[in-house]
């Protein structure tokens, strides 16, 4: 209802009048209601316009009507007033309209025969009654005739007429004998529509003296009779000379030849006949024909087809009815009598005329003073009826006049109406073929708001569950209402809640947060009501400990626990079930809270079991199977399965039944509790058995019921407490006559692949299932919301057929029924499908955005048209992208984003966006075809956000007393940087960290030297940028300080060859507590390459350990090793003495060991080396990585424990000129050396 006012505020005037309209108010059925408010008459009860009274009982002519206050009732005869004072015989019964005429007494129906019609007036209007045609019934006498006998040659035409009298209503005709026996009809022999009995031939047999034609006046209960007719058939050899010397030709009834001839119509005459009829109402044509042999009537419809499912053969195909008959049913409809002679054809003309029916009746009308509002009243007709308006019983045009009223032919529009425009207005639609009244009255109140549902209503809801909250309102003008929770909470809205027009609040998904007071508020200009409910959530029931399944053996116990967790509000009550029913009445069964105890188990006692607990909210159930078992058996005697049944014989073989009788096998010692009889339909499904009986075990003989069109052959099994016997050997074979299918196809679905088509599918009935041969389909469909005929097609024995031509998502009403070469099968229920889909056309609406925060945005939108997705809505979809960073740092393209909304929801949330960002998106609509347009493109910014760490921070041109660091920005500075924060300290030989230094620096700095440091100290470096929002996340790292030459002294440089396969080198000797500088260099075809870096030993530490050169064990593992290496050499002699080739052998003879070339001192490099694998990847611990840093987990002794890394080159004359790097970056090579590992390369590790 907010929604109805929102949308009519603000329009122009033309449109106001239909919002109006719309929300024009309906009157609560509320008795307390009713009582209070003012109302003009409404007629509920009147006889019927044709009333046919019975002259022998009192007359008795309705006039119900209800309004506030009471109305007084008056009656017209036939158009002038009816004074009911004045006649003693006319009563009207109290508080109510209608007239009771006393004619038992003394007086004559036929005084009382005329045109009635009843008004019902109060304050507020009148209401008038359709005209009443009164008039008794009448059942006269048949006239006196004489009636001669006929006489007839054998195979003539005869029509025996009736022509009863006429009476009111007309009477029922039908031939019978002196003994009241219905004369036998067949298609030779059949009674016509007038009531006349036709004979297309006649035969001997058809000779007798009775044949009467009765007419029953259903009114009064009477039957009158005609004189009885005689009628003899002859053959003209039967008669004798005196006869034919007495009686010319022209003396026999109808003299014709009495030989074969074609087919003539005895009614109706000529070749063409015209027949009309009224919409609704059934149309007969009748086509009767003699001839010799008997014809058979055919039916045909010129340029278009008879109606499925409304057209009707009666008697014999001589009568075609049509029922619901429309005006599309107009055309020329041909009868066809054929026999083996011939054929004659006759032509009816059928014209469908229409009484009015109403398109749009009028409807009553509630407005407020001030309001506007419609009075509709459209009715159809063939011919068009002539519509006229009456207010109170009036003329319109004779009425007083109203200002705030306006006719315009089919409409009155009413504008400003005041308390004084309350009137019942009349609609009348007539044609010559009858009219259409109708009361609606336009009632004008002013009623402040009242809530008629009961205050402080208590619901209880499931968690989980929807939850309705009713408010049942009224009020003129009309109310608005709203919804609060608690004492001071602010009006619910429909993004959590949906609000229905009827007032009711809906929690789609209850929790139980929910609970509380909810107070429904209903306003109008006139006033405000209120009314609060209650609302609490209850946990659901739930099984927490379920039955198990049991095996257990016969005469022994078993228990089944079922526990329930439940609400403790709620008091549920416990069931216990078995195979769906009540537990045996026994008292071996007992149950407890958590329990099923069955005592002394027997075979019986088998099956499933199923625990439910029910709550006055909710229920929850459980199952396990029983399943008993024999005991172990005692060695004698030994029980088996019986033998199978023998001998099986087939008699009494009917249609659809048949005889089963066969001879029992041995029981092995078990008494045999029943026999089950299989079959197989050798036709359909040869060599699949299936159940077909079962019978007890102390019968040998069943009567099988059978189905159409099968080829049965049986089986039978014995089953006895142990188990179920081999089955017997099957019967003769049985074939049963084919039947109409006594089912139709399911699973029946429409569903359309393309706009423009319905794909109808079903589940094809199986061969047994078909009943006969030629097993079809035949396929209905039309629309559901509409007035048109179905269409059919009978299609093979398949699955699909694909309707074409269809309109865009329509919703259709379908049929598929089955029929054979024997007939149909029963009429089918018809199911709702729909048409193709295709893509929605509209985008929606009302695009904004709300940035909650500078990551997530919440997008709302109005949803759109419903005729407008043309298919079903699967939700909507949002596309979304970057356009341009607010700093203008980043102006690249990116990717668009997709999120979708499942389902009518019209709001959504971004989650994920860049801060300090511009976005653009669009909102299109996703139906099963695919998505429609998309929203114009809403633009939005996010706020600023903290930045990422700094990309990069390295620490170059250590000295003794100063660091340079230098770093690139965040990548994603989220907003503008405001500043760099750098904190640092020291961190002693112990590890222990110093203290801690804050250092601002300008967002517009890369590179900052710190100095005043001490010497050879490592520090730790915490750098991080910052926003107006605050700080990003931080990047640490560490460097040290270089050793002060001056104070250590100089020291030579010590040095250490090492082969170049090798990645790791340990240092030995050295101080603890003490300040090295290590260099690598590495000489290839590249040239010399070369890094540098500076480590500090740990403290010392006091010894602990025992010399292990003097332990026992080293001293025999020595030993062991030499041993085998010692084996090894022996090993690889003998092989190169014998010519086998050895891997370090070839290696050996292609390149010398380095170990042993000669060194080049006047240059600091070594002879050349290479390697038959140099072009292979470098594998883990066999190479110096190629970006000159030694791996901590190629050593232990690795300097990566101390410097974490080392990346950096020397020049020829030995001097630094790398930079410090931490082990998260590794920096190029700089100068002319390369950036990969040489290759190949005679590598040497320098230690100094």
């Amino acid at each position: 209802m907010l929604k109805k006012q929102h949308i009519c505020a603000g329009r122009v005037p033309l449109i106001l009048f239909l919002c109006q309209m719309i929300s024009a108010l309906d009157v609560p059925l509320d008795p307390k209601l009713l009582d209070d408010l003012v109302q003009p008459p409404t007629i509920t009860q009147q006889s019927p316009k044709d009333y046919i009274i019975d002259p022998r009982e009192n007359i008795v002519i309705q006039c119900e009507a209800k309004g506030k206050p009471p109305p007084s009732f008056s009656w017209t005869r036939n158009g002038t007033h009816f004074d009911i004072d004045k006649d003693p015989l006319v009563t009207m019964k109290p508080g109510s309209g209608t007239l009771v005429i006393n004619i038992m007494s003394e007086g004559k129906a036929e005084t009382y025969e005329g045109v009635y019609q009843c008004t019902a007036r109060n304050e507020r209007g009148a209401a008038v009654s359709n005209n009443i045609v009164v008039r008794p019934s009448r059942s006269p006498l048949w006239t006196k005739e004489r009636l001669e006998p006929i006489i007839l040659r054998n195979g003539q035409s005869l029509v025996l007429p009736c022509r009863p009298p006429i009476g009111l209503p007309p009477a029922i005709i039908f031939w019978m004998d002196n003994s009241f026996q219905r004369l036998p009809q067949s298609e030779r022999v059949s009674q016509g529509l007038n009531g006349d009995l036709y004979f297309s031939n006649v035969l001997p047999e058809d000779t007798r003296e009775d044949y009467i034609c009765y007419a029953r006046f259903n009114h009064t209960q009477t039957i009158q009779q005609k004189q009885p007719i005689s009628l003899k058939v002859i053959s003209v050899d039967e008669l004798n000379d005196t006869i034919a010397a007495n009686l010319s030709d022209t003396e026999f009834y109808g003299a014709k030849s009495s030989k074969e001839r074609p087919p003539t119509f005895l009614t109706p005459e000529g070749n063409e006949s015209h027949k009309e009829e009224l919409r609704g109402n059934v149309l007969s044509l009748e086509c009767i024909a003699e001839g010799l042999p008997t014809p058979i009537i055919y039916w045909i419809k010129e340029d278009g087809t008879l109606p499925v499912n409304r057209t009707f053969y009666r008697n014999f195909k001589k009568t075609l009815q049509i029922i619901h008959v429309s005006e599309a049913d107009s055309g020329n409809y041909q009868c066809i009598a054929k026999n083996a002679l011939g054929a004659v054809h006759h032509t009816i003309s059928v014209t469908v005329k229409a009484a009015p029916y109403w398109i749009v009746a009028p409807q009553n009308l509630v407005l407020s003073p001030g309001e506007n509002g419609t009075l509709i009243c459209r009715a159809n007709g063939n011919p068009k009826p002539r519509i006229s308006w009456l207010t109170n019983g009036v003329p319109v045009e004779i009425a007083l006049d109203d200002p705030s009223r306006k006719i315009d032919g089919d409409t009155i529009i009413f504008s400003n109406v005041q308390e004084s425009s309350s009137a019942v207005y009349q609609c009348n639609a007539s044609n010559k073929y009858g009219y259409l009244l109708a009361n609606a009255f336009v009632n004008v109140l002013a009623e402040p708001p009242r809530i008629l549902t009961s205050a402080n209503t208590l619901y209880q809801v499931i968690a989980n569950r929807p939850a309705l909250l009713d408010c049942a309102f009224f009020g003129s003008p009309m109310p608005t209402i709203e919804w609060f929770k608690g004492t001071k909470g602010s009006a619910l809205h429909e993004d959590i809640y949906i609000l229905h027009d009827n007032g009711t609040l809906e929690i789609p998904v209850a929790q139980k947060d929910s609970t509380g007071t909810y107070t429904c508020v209903a306003r109008n200009k006139l006033g405000m009501a209120k009314n609060e409910v209650h609302l609490e959530i209850k946990d659901p029931t739930r099984i927490i400990k379920q039955p198990e399944y049991a095996v257990v053996q016969r005469g022994s116990k078993v228990s089944f626990e079922c526990k329930v967790k439940h609400d403790h509000t709620l008091i549920p009550t416990i069931m216990w079930l078995k195979d769906n029913g009540e537990l045996p009445n026994d008292e071996r069964f007992s149950t407890d809270k958590d329990h099923l105890v069955v005592s002394d188990v027997k075979d019986d006692d088998g099956g499933t079991y199923t625990c439910t607990a029910n709550t006055t909210l909710d229920s929850a159930s459980a199952s396990a199977v029983l399943r008993v078992v024999a005991p172990t058996p005692t060695p004698a005697p030994i029980y088996d399965v019986p033998n199978p049944p023998f001998d099986l014989e087939l008699t009494n073989q009917l249609d659809k039944s048949v005889q089963l009788t066969w001879t029992p096998g041995d029981d092995n010692n078990s008494p045999i509790k029943k026999f089950i009889i299989e079959y197989e339909d050798a036709m359909h499904e040869a060599g699949l058995w299936r159940h077909q009986a079962e019978v007890s075990g102390t019968q040998t003989t069943a009567q099988l019921k059978l189905s159409p069109y099968v080829n049965y052959s049986f089986r039978v099994m014995a089953e006895n407490g142990i188990g179920r016997s081999m089955p017997s050997e099957a019967s003769e074979q049985y074939l049963t006559k084919a039947a109409e299918p006594d089912q139709n196809p399911t699973a029946v679905e429409g569903l359309g692949t393309e706009p423009d088509n319905l794909v109808i599918t079903w589940k094809p009935l199986n061969g047994f299932q078909s009943n006969g041969p030629g097993l079809q389909y035949k396929v209905s469909w039309r629309q559901k919301d509409g007035d048109d005929e179905w269409t059919s097609v009978v299609v093979a024995n398949v699955s699909k057929y694909i309707v074409s031509g269809t309109p865009t998502f329509v919703p259709y009403l379908i049929k598929v029924q089955a029929l054979n070469d024997v007939g149909f099968a029963p009429e089918p229920a018809a199911v709702m499908g729909h048409s193709g889909e295709d893509l929605p056309m509209v985008a929606p609406g009302n695009v904004h955005v709300n940035v909650v925060n500078s990551t997530l945005a919440e997008v709302h939108w109005d949803p759109v048209p419903p005729k407008s997705v043309r298919g079903h809505l699967q939700g909507y979809r949002i596309y979304y992208w970057k356009t341009q960073s607010s700093s203008k740092r980043n102006r690249r393209h990116i990717e668009k984003k997709i999120l979708t909304f499942q389902g009518s929801k019209t709001h959504g949330m971004l989650p994920g966006l860049q801060p300090y960002s511009h976005y653009a998106l669009n909102v299109r609509v996703v139906n099963g075809k695919g998505e429609g347009p998309a929203s114009t493109d809403k633009g939005f910014h996010t706020p600023e956000g903290v930045p990422s760490a700094p990309s990069s921070l390295k620490i170059v041109n250590p000295t003794l007393d100063s660091l340079t660091l230098e770093w690139d920005p965040p990548s994603h500075p989220n907003g503008i940087l405001t500043e760099y924060i750098l904190k640092y300290q020291p961190i002693n030989n112990t590890h222990e960290l110093g203290p801690l230094v804050d250092l601002k620096i300008p967002a517009n700095k890369t590179r900052w030297t710190l100095k005043n440091l001490n010497f050879s100290t490592r520090y730790k470096f915490y750098f991080y940028a910052q926003t107006s929002v605050g700080s990003g996340s931080q990047i640490t790292e560490e460097a040290i300080t270089t050793v002060d030459e001056g104070k250590k002294g100089k020291e030579e440089w010590r040095k250490e060859i090492v082969n170049g396969s090798r990645s790791f080198f340990g240092l030995k000797g050295l101080m603890p507590g003490t300040a090295y500088k290590v260099r690598v260099g590495a000489e290839g075809d590249s040239g010399f390459v070369s890094s540098e870096d500076v480590f500090e030993t740990g403290p010392a530490m006091a010894s602990r350990q025992v010399d292990i050169a003097t332990q026992g064990w080293f001293i025999g593992l020595m030993c062991a090793v030499a041993l085998l290496i010692l084996i090894l050499l022996i090993v690889c002699f003998i092989r190169r003495n014998k010519g086998g080739k050895y891997p370090v052998k070839e290696k050996e003879d292609a390149h010398a060991d380095p170990e042993i070339q000669p060194m080049k001192e006047d240059d600091g490099t070594f002879g050349e080396y290479s390697d038959a694998e140099d072009h292979k990847p470098l594998k883990k611990g066999s190479r110096t990585p190629s970006d000159r840093t030694v791996k901590k987990e190629d050593s232990d002794d690795s300097l990566v424990d101390y410097g974490e890394g080392v990346n950096g080159q020397f020049n020829e004359d030995g001097s630094f000129i790398g930079q410090y790097s931490g082990k998260k970056e590794k920096e190029p090579a700089e100068g002319n050396e390369s950036s990969e590992a040489p290759s190949p390369v005679n590598a040497m590790n320098s230690f100094v």
